[in-house]
């Protein structure tokens, strides 16, 4: 049974960081690309940031780039999100997943930003 477990989400004022970390089991990590995604209150869940299996390739959303980092650690089976100088739109529930060949859907992490 693969496992999702997404954590490290909180209040922030805007201009605050985060760091989200999701913890995965059941499923081959090291050899995947993964993803993180949000989905803010009444929009459809997006994709926030890429990673290749080597960390060699990354890709960012346009509204987050130069913002957030992505990274891995295949050692621990975990990737993190680094996350800066937030903003208000920046709230939503986020998520990791497997880039190819999605599992179900974790409980994700919220992150509200106040302005």
């Amino acid at each position: 049974q693969v496992q999702l477990v997404e954590s490290g989400g909180g209040l922030v004022q805007a201009g605050g960081s985060l760091r989200l970390s999701c913890v995965v089991s059941g499923r081959a990590f090291s050899g995947a690309a993964m993803g993180w995604y949000r989905q803010a209150p009444g929009k459809e869940r997006e994709v926030v940031a890429r990673i290749s299996w080597s960390s060699s390739v990354t890709y960012y959303a346009d509204s987050v780039k130069g913002r957030f980092t992505i990274s891995r650690d295949n050692a621990k089976n975990t990737v993190y999100l680094q996350m800066n100088s937030l903003k208000p739109e920046d709230t939503a529930i986020y998520y990791c997943n497997y880039v190819s060949r999605r599992e179900d859907w974790g409980q994700g992490t919220q992150v509200t930003v106040s302005s």
